[in-house]
C-alpha cells in the first residue's frame, strides 16, 4: 500500500498524538497508509531559529531510511524544506506552505494564531519568500511553549486570539499555527463562524493530491 509519512520534526509524543487525532477526518477516507513519527533526536518544541536549524539533519536522516511514497514536515516553520526536497525523489509538502494554499482558496486575507512571540518573524520571512505576504491580515501568539501548549487546554485563548484576527486584523481565514493545534480547529470555526485551516490536515490532504494526481517532483 502507498504510504505518506507525516513527520513531526520535534521530539514530543504528545504532538505526535495531537496530529494522529486530527487526521481521523482523512485517513478514514484515504487508501494511503498514513503515519506519523516524531523525531528523539530533537527538542520537544521547535520554537526558535536555532531549533529550526537544529532538526533539519535529523529530518532527512528519518526519510533516508524510509521507503514512503510521500514526506509532510508536519512544523509550521516548514525546518529545512527545500534542503529536504533536495534530498529524496519523492514529494515532500510542509504544513505551513500547505494551510497558505488552503486559505488562499477560502478568503481573501488570513491570518495565523502563532505559538510564541519568536514564531511572527520567522512566518513574516517565509510569507515574503513565497510572495505571499499581501495576503496576511495579522499573527498574533498566544504566548506558549509546546510543552505548556500539550498540557493545557487554551481554547478560550485560541479562540480568543482567532476573534482579534477576525475583529482587528480583518482576517478572512484562520490558520492554526502550529501542528499541536488542531484540535482546537472545530471549537473556533463554531465561535468564529470563519473557515479554520489545521495546517497538518492541510499539509497531510495536499500530499494525497500529489500522489493522486501523479505529480512528478522536481529533478534533483
Amino acid at each position: 500500500m502507498p504510504s505518506i509519512l507525516v513527520i513531526n520534526p520535534n521530539s514530543s509524543p504528545s504532538v505526535t498524538r495531537s496530529m494522529q487525532d486530527c487526521l481521523g477526518i482523512i485517513t478514514e477516507r484515504s487508501s494511503y497508509d498514513i503515519q506519523c513519527v516524531e523525531l528523539p533526536k530533537s527538542p520537544p518544541g521547535i520554537e526558535t531559529d536555532e531549533h529550526v536549524g537544529m532538526v533539519i539533519p535529523n529530518i532527512i536522516e528519518k526519510i533516508a531510511e524510509s521507503d514512503a511514497s510521500a514526506y509532510v514536515l508536519s512544523c509550521f516553520s516548514d525546518p529545512g524544506i527545500e534542503q529536504v526536497r533536495a534530498s529524496t525523489d519523492k514529494p515532500v509538502v510542509g504544513i505551513a506552505e500547505s494551510a497558505y494554499l488552503a486559505a488562499l482558496g477560502l478568503g481573501r486575507t488570513f491570518g495565523i494564531v502563532s505559538l510564541g512571540p519568536s514564531s511572527i518573524g520567522r512566518h513574516k520571512r517565509y510569507l515574503d519568500a513565497l510572495g505571499l505576504s499581501r495576503r496576511l491580515a495579522g499573527d498574533r501568539s498566544i504566548d506558549m511553549t509546546i510543552p505548556q501548549l500539550m498540557a493545557n487546554n487554551v481554547v478560550e485563548t485560541v479562540v480568543r486570539t482567532g476573534m482579534k484576527l477576525r475583529d482587528e486584523d480583518g482576517a478572512d481565514v484562520v490558520i492554526l499555527g502550529c501542528a499541536g493545534l488542531g484540535s482546537y480547529r472545530a471549537a473556533m470555526e463554531e465561535m468564529l463562524g470563519l473557515p479554520i485551516v489545521d495546517p497538518v490536515q492541510a499539509g497531510v490532504a495536499l500530499a494525497v493530491t500529489n500522489l493522486d494526481l501523479k505529480y512528478r517532483t522536481r529533478a534533483r
